[in-house]
């Protein structure tokens, strides 16, 4: 009886072993340790955020801009075909020019007034947020439509790493690379078509030395890459998360002249 016992258990211990994770039950199964790895709850109830560093733009791998800056971001409650998060982006030790994205558009902020972003350039912007993986994270992961799908094992950066390709019901889609190790993610890379010249842009952003803030972690160095040439980095000296952001920040002052729309 004891035999017979044991022979069931080794049966069903190797039925469960042999029953291997689909792929998107492996994908999902990455997302989800990612999330957990950036802080889970703390990660989810990040609710602003504050960084500050050094600005680096670049353009055919030469250097063409620098600068401090310092970026603002809140999230908000998703809408029906907005993107759910305000950015301001500020540079100059006094913040003197501004770049700001919210929900209704995009506009450079000078002594001058504001001038609203092209169209094409807000469209971009949200449609890097929307395949931002930190935005998945905390803004995307419950949204219908959303898909996981594991593309297996590789290396990255000399890393061994795990790879999600996220599609959303648009397919809109972006690929993942989370490394095996931490969890937390390395790598994005997605292509956009080029409305200009026609073709594909591949568009890589790569996220590295991540650091403990209030409980979660988040990655002070970032570089974005555009067909294999390094297009923007930012190497950060702090980040705070929940500052109580007011809404001034994030909207057009009312006596700011409104300028021409850029082209």
């Amino acid at each position: 009886m004891i035999r017979r016992i044991e022979l069931g258990l080794v049966l069903i211990a190797l039925a469960a072993a042999g029953r291997a994770e689909t792929a998107a039950e492996r994908g999902k199964r990455v997302v989800h340790d990612a999330l957990q790895a950036l802080g889970g709850d703390a990660f989810l109830k990040m609710e602003d955020r504050v960084e500050s560093g050094r600005a680096y733009s670049f353009y055919r791998e030469e250097l063409s801009g620098l600068s401090v800056a310092r970026i603002y971001t809140r999230y908000i409650t998703p809408a029906p075909g907005q993107i759910a998060v305000r950015e301001r982006q500020s540079f100059g030790k006094d913040e003197y020019t501004s770049v700001l994205f919210n929900e209704s558009g995009g506009w450079e902020l000078t002594f001058r007034g504001a001038r609203p972003v092209s169209d094409q350039r807000y469209e971009a912007y949200k449609d890097s947020t929307l395949r931002n993986i930190f935005y998945i994270l905390r803004q995307r992961l419950n949204e219908p439509g959303l898909t996981f799908y594991s593309q297996g094992a590789d290396i990255s950066q000399n890393m061994p790493v795990e790879v999600v390709e996220i599609a959303d019901a648009d397919n809109r889609s972006v690929r993942v690379y989370f490394a095996q190790s931490t969890k937390l993610p390395l790598r994005q890379v997605f292509r956009r078509r080029n409305t200009e010249v026609g073709g594909w842009d591949e568009e890589v952003t790569m996220f590295s030395k991540y650091r403990d803030v209030a409980g979660m972690k988040w990655p002070f160095e970032m570089r974005r890459d555009r067909n294999g040439e390094k297009t923007y980095e930012i190497f950060s000296e702090s980040v705070e998360i929940n500052k109580n952001l007011k809404d001034n920040l994030f909207t057009l002052p009312a006596s700011l002249k409104l300028l021409p729309k850029a082209k």
